[in-house]
């Protein structure tokens, strides 16, 4: 329960719910998946890339009414306790902060992979996640206005990756790449999962969200069919410029597009398109993480202190400094595809909970048939077993430090 004290500010309109949403997609999708993706099913990642959007369709329902039917902070961690109990609302809580934050390293990195040279990516990437750390902590409204900003920019950088994509091509456009399998195939989605798991960002933020029963389901379903438009042009465009084989060796696929073209001036563009989307879906990304962090240390399932919320910009300014840190030291530590593949192990079981908890709901707040849940449930579940090993074996033991802090703390207190 929250007082006014501690109760969030409602700030966020339709426009600003779907342009956090965008952030968060944009960037975390179309500038570090697709390689790995095409890794994994060369050509086949068209299939995989139908197969995670469709799954996000089914997910995106799930969330848009449960977050109508509990329009709080949270997200999944909520609907989790409401509809299932405790334990499955902690197991999505934990499982949302331990991807979210991987994914925050992944874009860090990404950022900074495309804005300077090799050397540079590690402390480029630490200062954008301190920059972007305190710019949330100045309260949410800043953080909706440079992500607008910086959506806008995105689209236009890929708009002309669109037009060279097409336009142009490499001499080894024509090379088959990975054999199409499959496993692959499914690999490749949950790679591309990552993508779209911005969707749902403003679920999370449902506390801040002007009239959330009518905004947040008409936020999320907007944000995701306009990035699956943008996804399939991006997708289709890279493979006619490079080829399968091509866009699974370059670390910066689009700038690679960009440079097939006779000027300089399009892979500029594009470099910097790929940094201000990265940014923006960091921006969200810590906001989203801030939220869920907050509820969760609300109900004492993460340390009370976590809880608190700013006296005049009104966010939970110690989860997201504490949040900072925690991405700052696996930037250092990690690499862009061991991120991708931990964060799409977290964020599917976490959209696996929302989906067993839509499935509960009855008939006056369910919005979409429950066909549609039980089939983002198996869905998930799927693409999880799919995902590189080591992704899932890390994925598990982190899991497993979080459930058991939750017993050994519910002991304590008995």
């Amino acid at each position: 329960m929250t007082t006014s004290g501690d109760a969030l500010a409602r700030r966020l309109g339709l426009g600003d719910a779907v342009v956090i949403g965008l952030g968060s997609m944009i960037g975390a999708g179309i500038f570090a998946s697709f390689a790995p993706a095409a890794a994994a099913a060369g050509a086949g990642l068209l299939v995989g890339l139908v197969i995670a959007g469709f799954i996000a369709f089914c997910n995106a329902t799930s969330s848009a009414q449960l977050a109508a039917q509990y329009p709080t902070s949270g997200g999944t961690y909520v609907y989790g306790r409401e509809r299932l109990g405790d334990w499955p609302g902690f197991f999505a809580g934990w499982s949302f902060v331990i991807g979210k934050t991987a994914s925050s390293a992944a874009m860090a990195i990404t950022f900074a992979t495309y804005a300077v040279p090799e050397p540079w990516v590690k402390p480029v990437a630490i200062l954008a996640v301190a920059a972007l750390t305190v710019v949330n902590t100045l309260g949410v409204t800043r953080t909706a206005l440079l992500t607008r900003i910086l959506v806008v920019l995105s689209l236009a950088a890929l708009t002309v990756a669109i037009v060279v994509g097409f336009t142009h091509a490499a001499p080894t456009a024509g090379h088959p790449g990975s054999p199409v399998t499959a496993y692959g195939v499914l690999q490749s989605a949950g790679f591309l999962f990552f993508a779209f798991a911005g969707y749902a960002r403003i679920a999370t933020m449902g506390e801040e969200v002007i009239d959330p029963a009518r905004t947040i389901p008409r936020a999320i379903t907007t944000a995701l069919t306009i990035a699956l438009v943008v996804y399939a042009l991006v997708a289709l465009s890279a493979l006619h410029a490079l080829g399968p084989a091509g866009l699974a060796a370059s670390s910066a696929p689009l700038s690679t597009v960009a440079g097939t073209a006779d000027a300089a001036w399009p892979a500029v563009v594009v470099r910097i398109g790929a940094a201000t989307a990265a940014l923006g879906a960091l921006l969200a990304m810590i906001a989203g993480i801030g939220r869920t962090s907050l509820a969760m240390a609300r109900n004492e399932d993460l340390p009370g202190w976590f809880a608190a919320v700013h006296p005049r910009f009104r966010v939970p300014y110690r989860a997201e400094l504490v949040l900072g840190l925690v991405v700052c030291v696996l930037v250092a530590v990690t690499d862009l595809r061991g991120a991708i593949g931990f964060s799409s192990f977290g964020v599917l079981l976490y959209y696996f909970v929302a989906n067993l908890s839509a499935w509960t709901q009855d008939r006056v707040h369910r919005r979409y048939p429950r066909v549609l849940a039980i089939t983002g449930a198996v869905g998930c579940l799927v693409l999880v077993v799919t995902l590189p090993v080591v992704a899932i074996f890390t994925g598990v033991a982190v899991l497993l430090v979080g459930l058991g802090y939750r017993l050994i703390r519910l002991r304590v207190r008995r």
